[in-house]
């Protein structure tokens, strides 16, 4: 761990901490606790600093354990599960299982991050997560032989998270196509799939989900910027240990990876209709500097946004989504 690191796990409770009592906890002097302070923005971190009465951090931190996470997994998962390892700062957990080369069948890794350098959405757009407000975690797995609706991946992980959040108690979540995790039109989390492989034989995926738990009004703030709306679990209602969220992540991810190897996407298609968040709304389809507006009308069983537009019906295989708002006519 960091020196960084240390200083938060110290800070992590929320109360106020005294130059004094870091330096000795860490053993270094107030010089060197203050130069590792003034690197926690770089983290999305923001701690206020009163003279004479030391440090604190506007909200407390509630930090990933690797140990808590293994203990917490269920048996199916536990038994599946190769490695886990949960990371200070990490450029990518995708990144990271993308560079794995010996997974045997059957088995899964699981890596974590409390907060990523270099995190990835889809289409090289940059995933924003300050420090322990999300989950950042990624998983692995070997498919013998490619199914025929290895598109639709990203479909049945979000369908995993739903399950996930619903055993949490979180109603009212929905799934955008192809890979947002929703609620009432803001973003709880996305998923990405990485996939290296033939087109015919085994294929070595990797999924990544990132989902807000407790983002600070800082981070709201920055992701309004950006043009996203965003929500996490605390405002939901929904605060478990992030470790605990975790746990029932990685046991959900284990259980349809096993399942869309043996069925594909079917086994999780009626699910994704029920949580569909754009069913018979009108979208535009985004695709480089083309666009398509229509109805989106669903998805077919290969994974692919049917788009009702002139009436006719497209299968549209990727691209981003946007609903149009209706626009009253001036004359009415």
């Amino acid at each position: 761990m960091s020196r960084r690191g240390e200083l938060l796990r110290l800070l992590a409770d929320g109360e106020r901490h005294s130059g004094e009592e870091l330096a000795a906890a860490l053993a270094v002097s107030r010089a060197a606790v203050w130069k590792q302070l003034r690197l926690l923005p770089d983290w999305g971190i923001d701690c206020t600093a009163e003279r004479g009465r030391g440090y604190r951090l506007a909200q407390p931190l509630d930090l990933l354990s690797a140990e808590a996470v293994r203990r917490e997994l269920p048996q199916f998962a536990a038994g599946r599960l190769r490695n886990l390892d949960v990371h200070e700062a990490l450029a990518s957990t995708s990144d990271a299982l993308l560079a794995v080369g010996d997974l045997p069948a059957g088995r899964f890794d699981a890596c974590l991050a409390e907060f990523q350098t270099a995190g990835r959405g889809r289409r090289g757009r940059r995933w924003l997560a300050p420090f322990g407000s999300g989950l950042c975690l990624s998983v692995n797995w070997t498919f013998r032989d490619a199914p025929a609706a290895l598109g639709a991946l990203s479909l049945a992980a979000g369908v995993a998270v739903l399950r996930a959040l619903a055993s949490l108690g979180v109603a009212g979540a929905g799934l955008k196509w192809p890979n947002d995790i929703v609620h009432e039109g803001r973003k709880l989390g996305g998923i990405l799939i990485d996939l290296r492989g033939e087109a015919a034989g085994p294929a070595y995926v990797v999924v990544g989900v990132g989902l807000n738990t407790r983002l600070s009004a800082q981070a709201f703030a920055a992701l309004r910027a950006e043009g996203s709306e965003a929500v996490d679990l605390a405002t939901l209602g929904a605060a478990p240990r992030r470790s605990s969220m975790a746990a029932l992540l990685v046991g959900e991810f284990a259980l349809a990876l096993e399942e869309f190897d043996a069925r594909g996407f079917v086994a999780f298609a009626d699910e994704w209709r029920c949580a569909d968040a754009l069913a018979g709304r009108p979208v535009r389809v985004l695709q480089g500097r083309d666009s398509q507006d229509g109805v989106a009308r669903g998805v077919d069983p290969d994974g692919a946004l049917v788009l009702e537009t002139g009436g006719a019906r497209r299968r549209i295989l990727s691209g981003d989504v946007s609903v149009r708002l209706a626009v009253a006519c001036p004359n009415a």
